[in-house]
């Protein structure tokens, strides 16, 4: 688990610990406490966790106080993604492999995805996406960050999950890239020669 404590001032734990306890008294205040969270605690990098900001720990320290589970914890969480602007909605992706929500997150990371806010599609690519997304949602998935420029070594899973069926997909779009005489992003290669074995 991502601790924030540590990167907080005094003000911050306190104010953290008031939320977590609204929160478990009733799943409802989360809607009210999450959108305060950057304002409350800061949102710069958090020092030991590379690629996390604090406001982002908060965040999903105030979603690990939800009492909800299953399939009423992934309505709260969409509830929470839906209301929130940009910041807030990768908040909300990046904590889905904290979360004990099974599938039932899934259509934040689908709606995440129709998006072409980079920021977004690489949160939605993480860990949950790669441990519940159907074969060819990933291998969509996949394909929309090689389209909007975000690296492939961003995709959680994807040595594991690469089959033959992605290689085809990308060995395809190289091809039309190429004979259309534009580059082809270096980390589509590794993958799309896979079709090969």
């Amino acid at each position: 688990m991502i601790d924030p404590t540590a990167a907080l001032d005094e003000g911050g734990r306190t104010w953290l610990a008031a939320a977590v306890d609204r929160i478990r008294a009733d799943d409802a205040a989360i809607l009210e406490l999450f959108p305060a969270a950057g304002r409350a605690c800061g949102r710069g990098p958090l020092p030991g966790a590379p690629g996390w900001t604090v406001d982002q720990a908060v965040r999903a320290f105030l979603l690990l106080g939800l009492a909800a589970e299953g399939e009423a914890l992934g309505e709260a969480l969409f509830d929470v993604y839906r209301y929130g602007d940009a910041a807030e909605k990768i908040a909300v992706l990046r904590a889905l492999p904290l979360l004990d929500a099974g599938p039932h997150a899934l259509p934040i990371v689908r709606d995440a995805l129709r998006t072409n806010d980079t920021r977004m599609i690489e949160a939605a690519v993480g860990p949950y996406a790669a441990e519940h997304l159907p074969d060819h949602e990933y291998r969509q998935a996949v394909l929309k960050c090689v389209f909007v420029g975000v690296p492939l070594r961003e995709v959680a899973g994807l040595v594991r999950r690469a089959d033959r069926e992605l290689a085809r997909m990308l060995a395809d779009y190289a091809h039309e890239r190429t004979v259309a005489g534009r580059d082809v992003p270096e980390d589509v290669w590794p993958i799309a020669r896979k079709g090969d074995l």
